[in-house]
């Protein structure tokens, strides 16, 4: 398993109302719902002070394992002290030891098969923030690739 540390991090972008849920594919569609609102209303334009290009999805406050619900936000590294705009919501994602899983193929089937291989597979995942990064990789979506961050325990 490949091991690595990730450092602490601001982001501003969107968070979604209301927990979700993997039961019944409501998070399919909350977090579905969440990207769409994040695209249409152009809010990668509109967060000050990014840091890098990468757009992250971020999974946090889980009420316990992946069948319980959580949390679901959407946006950019930015640089500390930055003033979050109207509209917008702030995640202070704390530094920790995390694997990298990375996702290829067709968008977005290639991130919800990821998970269901990550769900289906034993990882001493710690259920601190999980994400995705969007990059470049991500531009053809016949062909993308995601990089997905567990936290982890050990």
């Amino acid at each position: 398993m490949n091991k690595e540390i990730q450092p602490e991090a601001t982001l501003i972008g969107l968070s979604l109302q209301r927990k979700t849920t993997n039961k019944n594919n409501q998070s399919a569609k909350d977090c579905g719902m969440l990207w769409q609102q994040f695209e249409t209303g152009n809010y990668f334009d509109k967060i000050p002070n990014k840091l890098t290009g990468e757009i992250l999805a971020v999974y946090h406050d889980y009420e316990g394992d992946h069948t319980q619900p959580y949390s679901y936000f959407i946006g950019c590294k930015v640089a500390s002290g930055t003033q979050v705009p109207e509209g917008l919501d702030s995640l202070q994602m704390p530094g920790g030891l995390y694997t990298k899983i990375v996702a290829h193929g067709k968008m977005p089937d290639c991130v919800g098969d990821a998970w269901r291989t990550i769900w289906n597979t034993h990882h001493p995942r710690a259920y601190k923030p999980d994400f995705e990064v969007y990059d470049e990789r991500c531009a053809d979506w016949n062909n993308a690739e995601v990089d997905i961050y567990l936290s982890i325990t050990e």
